[in-house]
């Protein structure tokens, strides 16, 4: 048995619980105990506050996490990044009231800001050698400005939304962000199994995201030209159909590039184009 650690709500807690679940792996959300069982694999999940998942891997408390990168570079634990997800994106940003002018960095020289990430905002101070007076807040870090409690804050960027419902203006990202699975470096060999076990149930979900499956009918003497311009296509499945010079062709494309040719492969003759999702992709 795996202990995971996932955040208790929000977007995280929604893009995390549809990942395992694309995985094939059931796990009881209706019972928002601390702790459940999933019913078909060896792990359990441990709901936590977002800022305890690091802490709890590096300390043993749970033996995997999924965390948000920010958390992650905020904590500085001793924990291993097993893989990025690519899910719950956002960046760190520094903002202004949007009525002041911004001439660069030097603008927050002296400045008070307010934010909920003080060890990312000091590091990157340094780095470019500005002295600000950091003001750590963990609530609503966006109204700060607006009360007079800080010149300008340093949060999460989402969509702006709430940049712009308080008046605010994006003028520095200083870092993106996104999930990340974590584990602790004392992993058992056991547990070691049932971590590669996941990776490989991920790694086909993953595999699987932004790619169709395309079947078409082709007359037979355009197969080869059609196959050529069909992106990352090894070799796509050939049958002959019942009709005399002509075939079906299947293969997986990546779903923006199908669009960029499909114009080609109709002026080549390809009819009865039929795009299917896929659910699952092992390579």
């Amino acid at each position: 048995m795996i202990r995971i650690a996932v955040q208790s709500k929000g977007r995280l807690f929604e893009d995390t619980m549809s990942l395992l679940s694309e995985a094939g792996i059931k796990v009881n959300t209706s019972r928002r105990t601390l702790l459940v069982q999933s019913s078909n694999f060896p792990i359990e999940v441990l709901y936590l506050r977002d800022d305890d998942i690091p802490q709890s891997v590096a300390t043993g408390v749970a033996d995997l996490g999924i965390v948000g990168q920010n958390e992650y570079e905020e904590r500085h634990e001793d924990v291993e990044i097993v893989r990025p997800l690519g899910f719950s994106r956002c960046r760190l940003s520094l903002a202004i009231p949007k009525n002041i002018p911004y001439p660069g960095l030097k603008w927050f020289e002296g400045k008070k800001i307010a934010t909920s990430y003080p060890g990312i905002l000091r590091r990157f101070m340094q780095k470019n050698h500005i002295a600000a007076d950091v003001h750590v807040i963990t609530g609503s870090v966006e109204i700060s400005p607006g009360i007079g409690l800080a010149d300008a804050i340093f949060d999460i960027v989402s969509s702006g939304s709430t940049l712009v419902s308080n008046n605010l203006v994006e003028v520095e990202t200083v870092m993106q962000s996104e999930a990340l699975l974590i584990a602790n470096p004392k992993l058992s060999e056991e547990k070691r199994e049932i971590l590669d076990e996941l990776l490989f149930r991920i790694e086909a979900v993953k595999q699987a995201e932004d790619k169709k499956d395309v079947l078409m009918d082709v007359p037979s003497d355009k197969v080869e030209e059609i196959v050529a311009v069909l992106p990352g296509a090894k070799s796509p499945t050939v049958m002959p159909l019942a009709t005399e010079g002509w075939s079906s062709l299947h293969t997986v494309i990546e779903e923006k590039r199908f669009w960029e040719i499909i114009r080609q492969l109709k002026e080549l003759g390809a009819q009865g184009i039929l795009v299917v999702p896929i659910e699952k992709m092992i390579v």
